[in-house]
């Protein structure tokens, strides 16, 4: 290929274009995006009795975009599907309504790659983008082969076309979608980033780990690699510190690069969503892997990054003027998890019998610590899976102008029956959710003021452009 062949082929990332199209944004001014994290919602809402809920929907009616991770199953299980004997941990499972309540909450897209894809199956699946298309929200993420799972899919607004893309380095392995190959067919699922994981320990510790290695049966030293040791599939190597390292797969990145790019070729503005609960639930950071992947996304043409996962607010960085959210925590944290497989009574130890499925649920987010009254044990428990925030984005001159943190709190104190569903926090609860925003935001050079118990971080045009 000659210099001016390969120049009229090649993207340019720094807001230019090519002859296919052109990674800069282009929506009208005032154009907003509505993001919140995971959507672990199993009732309709919107005809209930949640006082302060409508205070929260009226920013989504607002927004030209308003997503969500939806991290469930929309089936009628007494005719559809079945729960499957490998799933996300729990039976994620909703009423056939919730498509109906999602559209009168005001989301008009969702991303569905995340853990819970398959709980029910292929059936559950397809199901739920049934229950989705006919209520007229956009989902990605989940298709009948890899191609279509990883593919975009589009939102026509008054101030744009919008593009999503969804993925997850989250799922359960056989969820994990496919393309054809020769004579064999693709596979259904979802849209899926490996990671390969390794536990760093200190240089002694490995050297003590490499001991016990040559000392197992079946132990070859030919071919092994002196930087790591590996035992029974578990990949060890020398650090400074006890921690864990991720190294995602170069393919899947590839395909996810190039279907962002893709995506913002045909759109105005494009999204890009990871689930993502690496390195744990426990941990407020994102993966060591995750921030160098992060930039890579926006410079492939994503205009925002959104990850979920971890059921906790993580960091927000602004990067060449476009917001990454390493975790918007949960929006819906709801535990009414019913019916419940069989797998899952089995594993905490229960009776369907003699036990309920709120029980086993119960169970389940104790993570075999003692029941307690209220519901609340364990390690998902704590108030900060309670709290979390709506951000609103908007962009003028094709810039994002402004990001609005607004602090929600999800009725933690509630019964059972009613906890989990989200109203905004007092202004001593906003003030420290939004404190702790702060904190976890400092790494990534990210600044915001607080104004009347709302985050607020506004971009001058010379610091909002991309390249910078």
């Amino acid at each position: 290929m000659d210099r001016d062949s390969h120049s009229r082929h090649s993207i340019q990332h720094d807001g230019g274009f090519d002859t296919v199209g052109s990674i800069a944004t282009n929506v009208e001014n005032g154009f907003t995006m509505a993001a919140v994290g995971d959507l672990l919602f199993a009732r309709p809402v919107t005809k209930g009795n949640y006082p302060g809920l409508g205070d929260v929907l009226s920013m989504f009616k607002e927004a030209d975009v308003s997503f969500g991770n939806l991290e469930t199953n929309i089936l009628d299980v007494l005719s559809k599907g079945c729960p499957q004997a490998e799933y996300g941990g729990a039976y994620c499972v909703s009423d056939p309504e919730l498509g109906a309540d999602l559209r009168a909450m005001g989301f008009n897209m969702v991303s569905r790659a995340n853990n819970h894809t398959l709980d029910w199956g292929l059936e559950g699946m397809r199901e739920t983008s049934r229950a989705l298309d006919q209520n007229g929200i956009i989902h990605a993420g989940a298709g009948e082969n890899l191609a279509q799972a990883g593919a975009a899919r589009f939102l026509e607004t008054p101030r744009g076309r919008v593009a999503l893309v969804s993925f997850a380095t989250t799922f359960m392995p056989m969820a994990r979608a496919c393309d054809p190959a020769g004579e064999a067919p693709g596979r259904p699922g979802l849209n899926a980033l490996r990671l390969e994981k390794s536990i760093v320990v200190p240089p002694e510790m490995l050297e003590s780990l490499r001991q016990v290695r040559e000392v197992l049966p079946g132990y070859n030293p030919a071919g092994k690699d002196p930087s790591r040791v590996v035992l029974d599939e578990v990949t060890f190597k020398a650090g400074q510190k006890a921690s864990y390292s991720f190294e995602p797969n170069s393919r899947d990145i590839s395909d996810i690069l190039r279907n962002v790019r893709r995506g913002k070729q045909i759109s105005d503005f494009c999204i890009a969503t990871n689930h993502e609960h690496e390195p744990g639930v426990w941990s407020q950071e994102p993966p060591d892997c995750e921030q160098a992947f992060a930039r890579q996304v926006i410079d492939a043409g994503a205009d925002a990054y959104v990850v979920h996962g971890p059921h906790q607010l993580r960091g927000i960085e602004i990067y060449k003027g476009r917001p990454i959210f390493y975790s918007l925590g949960n929006f819906f944290c709801q535990d009414l998890r019913t019916p419940v497989g069989a797998d899952m009574y089995e594993v905490y130890g229960k009776d369907p019998k003699v036990d309920t499925d709120a029980e086993v649920t119960v169970d389940e987010v104790a993570k075999g610590y003692p029941y307690t009254a209220a519901g609340l044990a364990g390690s998902q428990s704590d108030t900060i899976f309670y709290e979390s925030v709506v951000t609103i984005s908007r962009f003028e001159q094709n810039q994002l102008a402004e990001l609005r943190l607004y602090p929600i709190e999800l009725r933690r104190s509630n019964r059972f029956a009613n906890r989990g569903v989200p109203r905004l926090a007092g202004v001593p609860q906003a003030i420290a959710i939004l404190e702790r925003l702060q904190k976890l935001s400092e790494p990534y050079g990210t600044q915001f003021t607080i104004e009347n118990g709302v985050g607020l971080i506004r971009l001058q045009p010379s610091t909002a452009q991309r390249g910078m």
